[in-house]
This record gives C-alpha cells, structure tokens and sequence, in this order.
C-alpha cells in the first residue's frame, strides 16, 4: 500500500472533489469506497495536491499535524498508524476567537501539546535529543478537525488525501521552554461550556509527544521536506476528539503550559 496504484489523472480528479467538498461544505463518499485499491502513498499524492492549490491561492506553511498517534483516535477512527499533513495560514484561528460553524462540515475538536520550532528539523536520523535542542518552547493548543468524507467514514487513505482530516487551529501565545515541564505526565482537560469532556496526558501521543515531533521530521525528511524555525508542530490528540456545535465555548486547561480557548459561532 505504499506504492501509487492509480493513474495521476485519477489523483488530480480526487484532489478536485476534496477541494470542492472545502469549498462546499458538501462532503463527498468515502474514497476507499469509490477507489478500493487507493493506496497510502495515492492519499498522499491527492494531498500534496490539495494543499499546492491552496498555497497557490495565496496561503503558505505554518507547521504540520500529525494525526492519529494516540491509541483513542485510532481506536475512534479505526485505523492503526499515524498520518501527517501541512498546516496552512488559513487553518490558524486566534486564542479566544470564534470559528463559524457554518465554514466546516462535522467539526471535532482535540487538545493537543504545540512544539514551535527555533531550528530547523529534517531526518533521517532526526532524535528524540535533537527536537528539544530544536524547540523554542511548547504551549497549549486546540486542533479543530473535519471531514470532506461523508459521515466520518474514514480509513486511513481517506483521512490522509482530506489533509489529514485538518480544519483550524487554536495556539496560545505563551511559550513554556521544552525542560520546564514533563511532557510525558503533562495533563489537560477538555472543557466545553463549563463541563469536562476529556482528559488526557502527553504520553497518550505515540508514548512520548517528542518523539511524534521526531517521527513526522524523519517521515518527512526522504521527501524533501524540512520542519523550518517558526513552524508549530501539532504531535497528536491527547484524548478521543469531541464533536462541537454553533454556540460551544472550548477550554483546553493543561496543568503546567495554560490554557487556551475558542468558541464556535
């Protein structure tokens, strides 16, 4: 499943139907469904795709996201390895805003441990040791995340070729260096509109949230891509993603870096 099995002609076809489901709020069927033998490495061509069409319209790189490095959001989406996708200027929502609902599908939203980079990052060979020399300083952060797929009905090559299933992201301001704080047993709760509505810990992402931050420079490296000073790198959920609706207010309120929040109108 790591090979190109279909034509490039298919590939931009798929790119196109993601790209109206954006722009629609339309979602299209599952592409596993429609294109059974689409592979990893097709998803990932339709995303490269998607994503060039977007900094052609005038968005650039901010980070990247790794999704699905917790044993939750596998186990919610049911699949069972991580994916990565490129973090545009039009994802990045300020602390406190307010989203509209009407501009997503069947929004979700994730608390996750932000790494915004001082060095640059680019693997192979990429250690746990050289992203904290690389990292300016950790934060709190929210994932807002959507589907183009109808339904949620994903496997792995769906989420991949929709941007890693990316919507907005919430980062807070404040910067806590790498070694003030135990990234493993860090902890946050979820809040929406005053209740807790998840909880988890750092180590939740792939048993360490560095060495995500790791996985996705070594990942991205054979392939021509470096993680640059001043993106943010999103590690992964911490706990099972939470549906949101017009009129919720989310508070991620993590033990050592703050919180962060945004409301959905």
């Amino acid at each position: 499943m790591n090979e190109r099995v279909l034509s490039d002609d298919l590939v931009a076809a798929i790119a196109r139907d993601i790209a109206e489901a954006l722009a629609s709020r339309r979602p299209v069927p599952p592409l596993t469904e429609q294109h059974p033998g689409i592979s990893v490495a097709d998803a990932y061509a339709v995303q490269e795709l998607v994503a060039r069409a977007r900094i052609e319209a005038g968005e650039t790189v901010v980070g990247w996201k790794l999704g699905l490095t917790s044993a939750a959001m596998q186990q919610q989406l049911g699949v069972d390895r991580p994916d990565y996708g490129p973090l545009l200027t039009g994802h990045v929502v300020p602390p406190d805003g307010i989203v509209p609902i009407g501009a997503l599908i069947a929004p979700r939203i994730e608390a996750e441990i932000a790494f915004v980079l001082g060095r640059p990052l680019r693997g192979p060979g990429v250690t746990r040791d050289d992203v904290l020399a690389a990292t300016t300083g950790v934060t709190a952060s929210l994932e807002v995340i959507d589907s183009r797929v109808a339904d949620w009905r994903i496997r792995l090559a769906d989420t991949i070729a929709d941007m890693a299933s990316s919507a907005r992201i919430v980062v807070s301001d404040a910067r806590t260096p790498v070694e003030d704080v135990d990234l493993l047993t860090e902890r946050v709760v979820l809040e929406r509109n005053g209740q807790v509505v998840a909880e988890g810990v750092g180590a939740a992402v792939l048993g360490d949230p560095v060495e995500a931050v790791a996985w996705a420079a070594n990942t991205l490296g054979p392939l021509g891509v470096t993680l640059e000073p001043g993106h943010v790198v999103m590690p992964g959920a911490m706990h099972a993603s939470v549906p949101v609706v017009a009129g919720d207010t989310i508070v991620a309120r993590f033990e050592r870096l703050g919180s962060v929040g945004v409301s959905f109108g």
